[in-house]
């Protein structure tokens, strides 16, 4: 199977290779020997940091910070695997971000569902999904049996991922989140983005964060950014024996 696995930044790309190629430890020596790594350039200037271990191709790219970056350079990537006659079987939103309990410090968290939280209108009852307007759709929600299967190999907490377009820094705004949505573990700004990209080329999408910082008060001091890399790192490290027991989309 082709899995894109797209992040916001280099950093989080270079976790997402570094766990992938750390899974030859526990692979036989013939696959092992398999194992290979590549840079394959897409449209819009991007390249995509390619790592097969049969019988997985897990092809990796830093998109930009937002969900329309994320959404339009997961787009062109999809794109042009299709074009290609190289189709994917699975996109994965990936990276670090922000925890709300019971998500702490240096765990993962596993998107059930990925949720737009802030997509919608203020009004003078409160806050108003899009979909209460009318319009749209604000979750996607990943294939269940693929998201048991990743939680127990990783270790994830499960639970809704918030995407936002602007990362919360109150008290206040995270106690209305969490009142807004009462399953939230994890708040990023990417997945949504990557989920409707996905859904458009219909195939099947994950969000996995690392946590790196609480929501709620801006305090960089807090901020764990290392470690939520490792874990990262080690998350996607245990995600291809996950992905090789899941029975994914016939492409």
């Amino acid at each position: 199977m082709r899995v894109l696995v797209v992040t916001a930044v280099p950093a989080e790309r270079d976790a997402v290779v570094r766990g992938v190629v750390s899974a030859t430890e526990t692979a036989t020596e013939a696959e092992a020997a398999e194992t290979a790594e590549a840079r394959v350039s897409v449209p819009g200037g991007r390249t995509l940091h390619r790592v097969v271990r049969p019988p997985l191709t897990v092809d990796a790219l830093d998109a930009g910070v937002g969900p329309a970056a994320a959404a339009a350079a997961t787009a062109t990537a999809l794109t042009a695997a299709e074009l290609g006659h190289t189709p994917y079987g699975l996109v994965v939103s990936a990276g670090i971000g922000g925890g709300f309990a019971p998500a702490p410090l240096g765990s993962v968290v596993v998107g059930e569902p990925i949720v737009a939280a802030d997509l919608g209108a203020e009004t003078p009852d409160g806050f108003a999904a899009v979909t209460e307007l009318g319009f749209g759709t604000v979750e996607h929600l990943p294939p269940p049996a693929l998201v048991r299967a990743v939680a127990e190999a990783t270790g994830a907490v499960r639970g809704a991922v918030l995407t936002v377009s602007t990362v919360t820094g109150s008290a206040e705004r995270a106690a209305e989140l969490r009142r807004r949505h009462p399953g939230a573990a994890a708040e990023a700004m990417e997945g949504f983005g990557v989920a409707e990209a996905a859904a458009a080329h219909g195939v099947p999408v994950l969000e996995l964060r690392a946590i790196s910082n609480a929501v709620g008060p801006r305090d960089r001091a807090a901020w764990r950014i290392g470690e939520a890399l490792d874990a990262l790192a080690s998350a996607f490290r245990h995600l291809p024996p996950a992905l090789a027991t899941w029975k994914g989309p016939s492409r």
